[in-house]
């Protein structure tokens, strides 16, 4: 599913932010840096798709999924895709956090 005209990751600024999330080594500082570079809208956005990706790969039914994440229908579509043939971000995150997640209900900014 990746642009073939333009990878995001050949762009200097996008890899320097890439490299500087890999650096963080602990979740006080990770908060601190997205509540810093993000809206608490887009935090709970980026939260729910991880959500939704985890149900996915844990089977869950797509009506499930929207209850509980309040994500669109499209939306919901769009990260089976990616689990499916995307680069594998999902599910390397998941399988490395998968410890470490506990289900917490999303929450939608007002």
């Amino acid at each position: 599913m990746q642009d073939k005209t333009m990878n995001i990751w050949d762009s200097a600024t996008a890899a320097q932010f890439a490299a500087a999330v890999a650096a963080i080594g602990d979740d006080e500082t990770m908060r601190n840096f997205l509540r810093d570079v993000m809206t608490e809208k887009e935090i709970i956005e980026i939260s729910s798709r991880l959500e939704a990706a985890r149900l996915l790969q844990a089977g869950a039914k797509y009506s499930d999924i929207i209850d509980k994440t309040k994500l669109s229908s499209r939306t919901v579509a769009r990260i089976s895709d990616w689990l499916k043939t995307g680069s594998g971000g999902y599910a390397s995150v998941l399988a490395q956090s998968d410890q470490h997640i506990v289900h917490i209900p999303p929450v939608r900014a007002e």
